[in-house]
């Protein structure tokens, strides 16, 4: 129960709200924190806290954009972000970002990367083997120690299949006792993994969406839940997403877009984000041009 003391009617707080409002002089044109992508932050009001699912096609670039997000998020707000991984490794979560910062494709900086990630927690390679490397590893590393001042706000945890939503939150807890931020953003990626969870694919969605909006409302933070749509090669639309599970804030569904008259080719994805359920906004699609190479998403018109 509720402890009747703290009740306050909307009368008698109205004018403690407005005076808040009045003291914010700064001009916003949205009230949530910048994305690094003007047309979605406009859609969506920016990133408030609340539940944001991202689903699609296994491949289509999820992870790469939750990673871009939550790096453009933590760069442009100055916040601390955790990224929970089922599937991807550190290092391959590191590549991604490493990639995107330099222009150079992931498949050149993994063959260096034993190298590059000795200042990234990896031991250095023997002194005779650098002067081996090309010159755009100067180029990388340079882009690598810029970054470094928003890169310590981020904190990449590889999940096991035992994790729990209860574990979960005692990191969260955790980086905020150690970050001293009570503002933050959280990524998980393939949430459907979490433990616990054996029940048929509907009924698990409807299950991990509703602890995830919970974990939102209990810490007062976004956190984006990154789910595959296993069904994305049928015909059902993509708004079926909007009526599938009650809990999200904001759904979002990721497709390849067949519409624009170029053709694709192997290095760029048109890439469409539908904005299908959104409390705090429009609903609408976005596009994206997507490089897998560089792990690189880019709104386009």
């Amino acid at each position: 129960m509720p402890d009747r003391s703290a009740l306050q009617s909307e009368g008698s707080a109205v004018d403690a709200a407005l005076a808040e409002l009045e003291r914010e002089h700064t001009v916003k044109e949205i009230s949530g924190w910048e994305t690094g992508f003007a047309n979605f932050s406009r859609a969506l009001d920016g990133i408030r806290p609340g539940l944001y699912l991202l689903t699609g096609a296994p491949a289509i670039g999820k992870t790469s954009f939750a990673r871009q997000l939550l790096d453009q998020v933590a760069f442009r707000n100055n916040v601390p972000g955790i990224f929970f991984s089922f599937a991807e490794t550190r290092e391959e979560l590191r590549i991604r970002t490493l990639a995107r910062l330099s222009g150079l494709d992931q498949r050149e900086i993994r063959r260096g990367s034993a190298y590059l990630l000795h200042w990234y927690g990896v031991p250095r390679l023997p002194a005779s083997e650098p002067n081996n490397l090309p010159p755009s590893w100067d180029k990388l590393k340079r882009v690598a120690e810029e970054a470094k001042n928003w890169l310590d706000g981020i904190y990449l945890l590889e999940c096991g299949p035992a994790i729990t939503n209860k574990q979960i939150e005692a990191q969260i807890a955790e980086l905020r006792r150690q970050s001293q931020s009570e503002q933050m953003m959280i990524v998980i990626d393939d949430c459907q993994r979490l433990n616990g969870v054996n029940q048929a694919w509907d009924v698990r969605l409807q299950i991990i969406a509703e602890q995830l909006q919970q974990t939102a409302l209990k810490f007062n933070l976004p956190v984006l839940a990154v789910w595959p749509d296993l069904e994305s090669g049928s015909a059902a639309p993509v708004q079926k997403w909007a009526e599938k599970t009650a809990s999200p804030d904001v759904v979002l569904v990721m497709e390849r877009d067949s519409t624009r008259g170029e053709p694709a080719d192997e290095l760029r994805q048109r890439i469409i984000l539908h904005v299908v359920k959104n409390r705090g906004g429009e609903k609408g699609r976005l596009a994206y041009d997507f490089v897998p190479a560089f792990a690189t998403f880019t709104e386009t018109l």
